[in-house]
């Protein structure tokens, strides 16, 4: 190889480690302006209302000065508890099915339509479980049908995808060995499969648990049209409730002073449960690799 070659892709290499490292830099400070910009602006929002009745607070009127997000907290916890009740037990069952029973013929039927089930919008999800569930909740148990059940549930759909493709990949990657070695002990195929191949597989499973939390949590438009939208203290599964998005989407356009200082706030509380999904999501990859 000439040396004007050698110097060639010398360059060629400089130019893209350059390249590359500009695009680490720039997701880097991207997080790190988004989480100055929150913190700064929460903190002394936090401080004007008081950490307790901000935090513990079950009142939420602005107009009358009462800032208390506990009923957004405890509605995003019990819509996300409600959507993994649901989500978890298909998803996680789907994927063991995709990976060790279903054919060639079916997956590639399926698979295809999980993955477009990934690509439908929050929206198109909010309108059918607006037009569809809603009235089935009303007609099966009264009230308005707009609740936290309806939001669960709704929910519970849209977090499959995620379950299924990362819990999926996990499966597949257990080593075959692992299931030969269960076959020749004794055990029938559905006995290695539930007590070899899933147990070896469940740090990948619970990865695709934990992003599914963070979809579930994070999400907006959807719960905003299922949801009821009441800013009140959960008061059952046919209730209406609102989450921690939903306060801030439907609030923000009109809010001034303290009122948007104090959604800002709840956007950094938003932001936190987010880093530590994260955080967890973390923790079970690297014990994965261990």
């Amino acid at each position: 190889m000439s040396g004007k070659t050698l110097l060639n892709n010398k360059v060629k290499e400089t130019v893209a480690k350059t390249v590359f490292m500009i695009a680490a830099c720039l997701s880097i400070a991207a997080v790190l302006i988004i989480c100055l910009f929150l913190f700064v602006n929460a903190v002394p929002a936090i401080a004007k209302t008081g950490a307790g009745r901000f935090f513990f607070g079950t009142l939420w009127r602005p107009s009358n000065g009462e800032f208390g997000i506990l009923p957004m907290i405890l509605g995003s916890i019990y819509v996300t508890a409600g959507a993994l009740v649901i989500g978890v037990p298909a998803g996680v069952f789907t994927s063991i099915y995709f990976s060790r029973f279903a054919s060639k013929r079916v997956l590639r039927i399926f698979s295809p339509l999980v993955d477009i089930l990934a690509g439908i919008p929050s929206v198109v999800y909010g309108f059918f479980g607006l037009v569809v569930l809603v009235p089935g909740i009303r007609t099966l148990f009264g009230g308005t049908g707009s609740s936290m059940l309806a939001a669960s549930v709704l929910l519970g759909v849209m977090i499959l995808p995620t379950i299924i493709s990362v819990s999926t990949a996990a499966l597949n990657a257990v080593p075959s060995s692992y299931y030969e070695g269960a076959v020749g002990l004794g055990a029938c195929h559905e006995q290695a499969v539930f007590f070899t191949i899933v147990p070896a597989a469940k740090s990948g499973i619970t990865a695709g648990i934990i992003l599914g939390i963070g979809r579930a949590i994070g999400e907006t438009m959807a719960v905003i049209m299922v949801a009821g939208n009441q800013a009140r203290m959960p008061a059952g599964l046919l209730k209406g409730v609102r989450t921690l998005t939903a306060n801030i989407v439907i609030e923000m356009g009109y809010a001034a002073e303290l009122h948007r200082e104090v959604l800002i706030a709840t956007g950094a509380v938003l932001f936190v449960f987010i880093l530590i999904i994260n955080f967890l999501f973390s923790l079970v990859k690297g014990r994965s690799k261990l």
